[in-house]
């Protein structure tokens, strides 16, 4: 008996073997479109083939897959006799899976079987193939083109009257929306020619972007806004809040999980690797990924770590640290720090008058060396917030006294890398390195072949990171860094010889080189029109000059701005006079807005994290906090200001 147990086990293992089929991976393959294509989760294939588990699959690899699995979809045609005649939609702009799936009546299985290369196919202009009376009922009027065409013979299914069968007919529908590339095509020509500009272009186009214009490629051209419309709203100061773009965070958290919302170009292999979960994972929390993957989808990705929680009392028990140096006899920070309280008090009335019940404790978290001595003031067992330290080293140190409880901390301007594992940690301050993403995002929006200036400061790191990211993101772009606003020159029209604009960048946040270069653009600006200019940072010139610097189309960044117009900041900003007598300093609004925010999004629990997907903006602070892959939230709200032209 235990021979032929023995026996059946040999004969089952050879069985399995041979149950194996294997797959030749072809351009535009991923793990994911593979497993798809073989009903299989890209878990199995991983185990079937463990190279391809960092995604990095090469054309002519061979992978090993399921036979059972590849015999269900490696005969198409048979399945699609069942169907009956078959026709070809030609793909226009923003058309995906699961919206083809939804206007065309088909499942997402049938609709596999029929173009096995589909993930591959979905660009603009390729051809899809579909039951051609889904077609004819479901298509619309705007599909580019519809090629009809019977089904292809099978051996198991020959086409009883091949006499009859009709030849393959295009029906062309004029689409007045769309426009096919030409060879000499560019964003420029395509920008004058139908009057809209290239962020327009691509927000019409999704993936062109990342593609490139290719000749022969339908592309719309119309279906947004006039931009002559847009472009008669205009103000001499334009302030407004940043939108989200895809370079920076789509990651929030709600309802206890972390969420992503799908970018243009995002796979779900891509989301697996950028999240280090599991597909079974990921399916198990969003059913409806069963549809497709669809760009604006918010995925919930993991269920959030147990955050803090308050253990007993009806106040919340706040703990402001402060670097007063009164211990240690060091003044170095006192006025910044007795500014910054003040500040935190009107917050802490206007929290207290709308219903909270707070109990507030100020520590003076004296200077870096002797700060050791105040975490002993810190109550571990009964401390709902922690607002401060300043430094960096301070707030490491304030992690570790309570990282067994986890009480949230606020690190109102500590902002690094290695902060950014802390995940009852929030971080206020915004990185310099989100300004200048930001500053490519507009570069990019308003390039047209110009020679681009960037004004370093001595350290260039910003310099750099800009220069390398815009000849990354723009095509033969001419990036010259320079020291001095007075090195931007214009250009020179090789056709006229007559002056031609170009794009100035301030990467550098000293007062006199925003003066300089604020004074060189308005020279530069009466020289030639069409002069861009761009800064990360502020400088007090950019609002004395208005007017005149209005002429050289200045964006540029703030991490904090007061709309005096504002009813709320009208009301903080008289209730602060008539509490101090004077206006509020820099770091007295810093202290109203950092504790205000933060007292906001408490509840009566203390679980200040599940408030923290919330936009808001204080007296002059907007807060668009990010929740990192590591687990700390950070700070990316900013104003972008643009000066427009009379």
């Amino acid at each position: 008996m235990i021979k032929k147990f023995f026996i059946l086990a040999g004969l089952t293992a050879i069985a399995g073997l041979s149950a194996q089929k294997t797959h030749t991976v072809v351009k535009g393959d991923t793990p994911y479109n593979i497993a798809k294509r073989y009903s299989m989760t890209v878990d199995d294939l991983v185990k079937l083939n463990p190279s391809s588990k960092d995604g990095k699959v090469s054309v002519g690899d061979i992978l090993l897959i399921n036979r059972s699995a590849a015999t269900a979809v490696s005969t198409p045609q048979k399945a699609a006799s069942s169907v009956g005649k078959l026709g070809k939609i030609i793909l226009k702009p923003k058309q995906t899976v699961y919206g083809i799936t939804k206007q065309y009546q088909i499942s997402e299985t049938e609709l596999r079987n029929l173009n096995p290369e589909l993930d591959s196919h979905l660009k603009i202009g390729d051809e899809v193939t579909l039951p051609l009376a889904n077609i004819q009922k479901f298509g619309d009027a705007q599909q580019a083109a519809v090629a009809v065409a019977a089904p292809a013979k099978t051996v198991s299914q020959p086409d009883p009257e091949p006499a009859k069968t009709p030849a393959a007919v295009t029906v062309e529908v004029k689409d007045e929306n769309a426009y096919t590339v030409q060879p000499k095509d560019n964003y420029y020509k395509l920008s004058r020619k139908f009057n809209l500009n290239q962020k327009e272009l691509f927000a019409l186009n999704p993936g062109l972007e990342e593609k490139g214009l290719q000749p022969g490629d339908v592309i719309q051209v119309k279906g947004m806004g006039s931009s002559e419309q847009a472009k008669s709203e205009v103000q001499t100061v334009a302030v407004s809040q940043s939108a989200s773009p895809s370079t920076y965070s789509t990651t929030s958290v709600a309802d206890d999980y972390v969420t992503y919302t799908v970018q243009a170009g995002d796979t779900v292999f891509g989301i697996l690797n950028k999240f280090g979960i599991t597909l079974d994972d990921l399916l198990s929390l969003n059913p409806n990924l069963s549809q497709g993957l669809k760009s604006g989808m918010v995925l919930k990705i993991k269920k959030l770590d147990s955050a803090y929680v308050k253990k007993s009392g009806n106040a919340l028990n706040v703990v402001i640290m402060l670097p007063f140096g009164f211990d240690s006899n060091d003044s170095k920070y006192r006025t910044l720090s007795l500014d910054f309280l003040a500040g935190a008090k009107l917050a802490i009335e206007q929290n207290t008058k709308s219903g909270k019940n707070l109990d507030i404790k100020i520590i003076d978290a004296g200077s870096e060396k002797s700060f050791i001595n105040s975490l002993t003031q810190i109550n571990r067992d009964n401390t709902d917030l922690i607002i401060g330290p300043f430094f960096k080293s301070n707030v490491l140190q304030v992690l570790d006294y309570v990282k067994s409880s986890k009480i949230p901390v606020v690190a109102p301007f500590a902002n690094s890398e290695d902060l950014l594992s802390y995940q009852n940690l929030i971080i206020i301050e915004t990185s310099d390195f989100v300004y200048a993403d930001r500053i490519v995002k507009e570069v990019k929006d308003a390039f047209s072949d110009q020679k681009i200036y960037i004004v370093a400061d001595a350290d260039q790191t910003y310099a750099k990171y800009l220069e390398t990211n815009l000849k990354k993101n723009l095509k033969n772009a001419n990036v010259i860094l320079v020291k001095s606003a007075a090195d931007i020159q214009p250009d020179q029209n090789m056709m006229t010889g007559k002056p031609a604009p170009v794009i100035a960048i301030l990467a550098n946040k000293n007062d006199e080189a925003g003066d300089a270069f604020a004074n060189r653009m308005i020279v530069l600006s009466k020289e030639v029109v069409g002069l861009k200019s761009f800064s990360m940072y502020y400088s007090p010139m950019f609002e004395k000059k208005v007017d005149e610097l209005s002429q050289s189309n200045l964006v540029y960044l703030m991490d904090r701005k007061i709309d005096t117009d504002g009813v709320f900041e009208k009301q903080i900003l008289e209730a602060y006079k008539k509490k101090y007598c004077k206006t509020p300093s820099k770091y007295a609004v810093i202290g109203f807005d950092v504790v205000n925010d933060m007292l906001s999004r408490e509840n009566k629990k203390g679980e200040i994290f599940k408030q923290m997907n919330k936009v808001q903006t204080q007296l002059a602070t907007k807060f668009e906090f990010e929740k990192t892959k590591n687990g700390a939230y950070v700070n990316k709200g900013y104003r972008v200001i643009r000066l427009i032209p009379n």
